[in-house]
């Protein structure tokens, strides 16, 4: 169908976040919907053999956050996922438009698990790393020309002699209910010897792109938890994390709210460290 009535047609899920487009001007309304939600294989979650977990993007926010084996296994995920929006919306909307719409507050924290999106093309079913997509130049209509089917996350490894940093913070204009203003991920390791190892930083928010914080991770990685400084990774997370502001919230504002949350988890842990030893 997508085939015949091309860009006439637009894929709905849980269509909560079309609505709110349609209903504020930011895209017209399609002359014809193709509901997914009979496909089967587009729903549910799935710990496999290798370890690894597959979700479906028909899979709703309220099945990811109830879900006990994903609770234990991507607790950012289930975090993020508790953060959006009020219940009734959860009960509606899925992780795959959490996902399309390139905004989503669940996006930083499947960054940080090191995500990776699976698209239905005409040559079959193709894997691509979600900091691949995000970075991708022409995403809003590549996506259209494709379906998504699925969403896998990686197995969690845990080095010998390390403790797992896991944080997710979202900043709204009130405390729940709200669209971000921020929205941050850690997921990393600190060793028993006070080296940051394994760690991945994600940040978004509002209408920014979420993406990875790669050259702050690089300034973090392998390198122990007093050096760089903190006051260097501030430094480096303004230069690197470029959001957009709105009426709401300036841009310099997002940029330091979001290096304030991160460098703040990265002081927690190392304290933590200290203290145990």
């Amino acid at each position: 169908m997508k085939r015949l009535w091309g860009a006439t047609a637009s894929y709905t899920a849980g269509g909560t976040l079309l609505r709110t487009q349609w209903e504020s001007g930011l895209a017209p309304v399609p002359a014809y919907l193709i509901d997914l939600s009979g496909i089967a294989e587009l729903h549910g979650i799935h710990d496999e053999a290798d370890g690894n977990w597959r979700i479906g993007p028909m899979t709703t926010l309220t099945s990811c956050r109830s879900h006990l084996g994903l609770q234990t296994a991507h607790p950012l995920l289930t975090e993020a996922v508790r953060n959006i929006a009020a219940p009734s919306v959860r009960n509606l909307a899925t992780l795959g438009g959490n996902i399309v719409s390139a905004v989503g507050d669940a996006l930083p924290a499947l960054l940080a698990c090191n995500s990776v999106l699976q698209w239905r093309t005409e040559q079959g079913i193709t894997d691509q790393a979600l900091t691949e997509w995000l970075e991708a130049e022409q995403l809003q209509s590549a996506w259209k020309e494709r379906l998504l089917v699925g969403i896998q996350l990686p197995r969690q490894t845990s080095i010998s002699q390390t403790k797992r940093i896991l944080a997710y913070h979202k900043v709204g204009r009130r405390e729940a209910f709200t669209p971000s203003v921020v929205t941050v991920a850690i997921n990393g390791q600190l060793g028993d010897d006070g080296i940051w190892r394994d760690i991945r930083i994600a940040a978004g928010g509002g209408q920014t792109r979420p993406r990875r914080l790669e050259h702050t991770e690089a300034l973090l990685m392998e390198n122990p938890s007093n050096s760089p400084s903190l006051a260097v990774v501030y430094q480096s997370l303004l230069a690197e994390f470029k959001p957009k502001g709105d009426s709401f919230a300036s841009a310099d504002y997002r940029r330091r709210t979001a290096a304030n949350l991160i460098v703040s988890e990265l002081w927690k842990a190392a304290k933590r460290l200290t203290e145990e030893r």
